[in-house]
């Protein structure tokens, strides 16, 4: 309720009707004198501002409804008022941020007039909260901003990069996030993530997740949206908690989704939500299915230049990788036809290891491209049970054999026995890969070295298998897992393969819940490193 009108007659300054006319009117109506004191209050402001008449009437407008950062120049706003200048308010209409009750800030468009009579100047506020109306603009901006970013990106990971920070820069958010399936891997891949300046994220900074893990991972696994009001209590997510202690208080997740196929997530975190959840889960899934739309189509376009490029390389591979070996076989083989009675036998076994050698080596093909097709259609079998890797790794050394001419020094670091619950012959072909390529690229004279070890608790192992060899230059190692992919490197020295093995070992380790990575290292050649669990999940 307006205050009683003997409250309002010793200002003069209001008509008998005008209490009446103000507690209906939808704007919210506040008085104040000279020192700021207030003596008017209408229930459209107690509604905008938080205060109820009884808690307003006579307190300091400064107090109540100015920002503590704004209040200096609002004493110095009403000091010049009150000497009877028009300061920067009186008779405009201006857009201001106001204080509520709770705390928060509310964007208002004010209009301010004053008044004269015998009990001294009064001044007149009439304002309306405008959130809603700077809400549609905002959610407009980040939609134009967001289309123009699709819009304008040369690739999917640019397009990621701008979609990311016009959500971020447009609505406020203190970090943003676009997370993908890889349906190959089973896996999450932060595509793009924008962090407004300054703010440190340390650990909270993961750029590849499992199904239903986390805030990204559970609306993938869903395809629903997720709001998490409190991030410290979020009990299933180490990442939520670790988000929480860097001072982010709220989530919220949204799928990339095309029909009923989950394509990945956006995810926003941040201090505090002003936007009703309803609202922002609107906008959001709205950005999201445009989002999903564009990755959808740039995927198609990307598959098809991917696969008219896996064609080429294929068959480059296929007339290479395969007629050597098959030229060598027909050519030894003729030879032998016609001279096997006067060849002597020590020259005949070592015509035919040569053609053992190049069978060995097609059937090494021709099982790294059945392995391809069976990664292709998800059915690469994994048959785990518990085994020694440090016997896999020993008879993949005793199956290696490097040229004696090489003159390679081998070094082993291996505990007597490590049990773990995996799959032996899929780990021995992980093995042979790796060996075999630290000793094909590795120059004579050259080391290999090969470490395992385990963590305190022999929950999880680290597998190294390093080489100083011809390694891979810095700017193709993103490239270095990609079916059919050979560094320069190995072109320019002239050395066979297939571009198939690293491929397969990635998807063998990865089926294993384990990683493997090419480590940054100093000096010629390359180390990689597995990190595999040793028990089940």
């Amino acid at each position: 309720m307006l205050a009683e009108p003997e409250r309002f007659s010793g200002t003069g300054a209001l008509l008998p009707e005008q209490p009446a006319v103000l507690a209906a009117a939808m704007d919210a109506y506040l008085a104040f004198d000279t020192s700021g004191r207030v003596v008017a209050w209408n229930p459209a402001a107690e509604a905008t501002f938080g205060y109820t008449h009884k808690h307003a009437y006579g307190r300091s407008v400064e107090e109540l409804i100015v920002p503590p950062q704004a209040r200096q120049a609002a004493r110095a706003e009403l000091a010049s008022l009150a000497g009877g200048l028009s300061g920067h308010t009186l008779g405009r209409r201006l857009q201001w941020t106001a204080r509520h009750a709770d705390g928060h800030d509310l964007p208002i468009e004010m209009t301010l007039t004053a008044t004269d009579n015998n009990g001294g100047r009064v001044f007149h506020v009439f304002a309306h909260d405008v959130t809603t109306a700077q809400r549609a603009s905002r959610f407009i901006a980040v939609e134009a901003a967001v289309a123009r970013g699709l819009a304008e990106a040369d690739s999917s990971t640019s397009a990621a990069a701008r979609v990311v920070e016009a959500v971020g820069v447009k609505m406020g958010w203190p970090v943003t996030e676009l997370w993908v399936v890889d349906e190959d891997r089973q896996i999450l891949i932060c595509a793009a993530r924008h962090v407004e300046p300054g703010r440190q994220l340390r650990d909270f900074c993961i750029d590849v997740l499992e199904p239903g893990v986390a805030l990204p991972g559970r609306v993938c696994a869903d395809g629903t949206p997720h709001w998490i009001p409190d991030l410290g209590t979020d009990a299933g997510s180490l990442r939520s908690r670790a988000a929480a202690r860097l001072g982010l208080h709220v989530a919220v997740g949204v799928p990339l989704c095309t029909g009923r196929h989950v394509l990945g997530a956006l995810c926003v975190y941040g201090d505090r939500v002003e936007d009703p959840e309803d609202t922002l889960l609107g906008l959001l899934s709205g950005l999201a299915a445009q989002i999903g739309q564009y990755v959808e189509r740039r995927r198609a376009e990307e598959l098809a230049i991917e696969l008219a490029r896996t064609k080429d390389e294929f068959l480059a591979m296929v007339t290479h990788e395969l007629r050597n070996p098959l030229m060598v076989i027909t050519g030894t083989t003729a030879l032998l036809d016609e001279d096997i009675e006067d060849l002597p036998t020590d020259e005949r076994r070592h015509y035919l290891r040569i053609i053992v050698r190049n069978a060995e080596r097609l059937s090494i093909m021709a099982e790294d491209l059945l392995d391809l097709a069976r990664l292709e259609s998800g059915h690469l079998a994994i048959n785990p049970t518990s085994t020694d890797l440090c016997e896999i790794i020993h008879q993949a050394l005793n199956a290696a054999a490097p040229p004696p001419d090489k003159n390679l020094t081998i070094t082993v670091s291996l505990p007597e026995r490590l049990q773990l619950y995996a799959d032996p012959a899929r780990l021995r072909q992980v093995a042979d890969n790796l060996l075999s390529n630290a000793i094909k690229y590795t120059p004579a004279g050259g080391t290999v070295t090969i470490t395992v070890t385990t963590d305190d608790n022999d929950h999880h192992i680290t597998w190294t298998v390093a080489d100083t060899g011809i390694g891979i230059p810095a700017a193709e190692r993103p490239r270095l897992f990609r079916r059919f992919y050979r560094a320069s490197t190995a072109l320019e020295h002239r050395i066979p393969g297939t571009g198939l093995g690293l491929v397969i070992a990635r998807t063998i380790i990865e089926r294993h819940h384990g990683t493997i990575t090419l480590s940054d290292h100093t000096g010629p050649g390359t180390t990689f490193t597995i990190e595999l669990p040793t028990k089940p999940r």
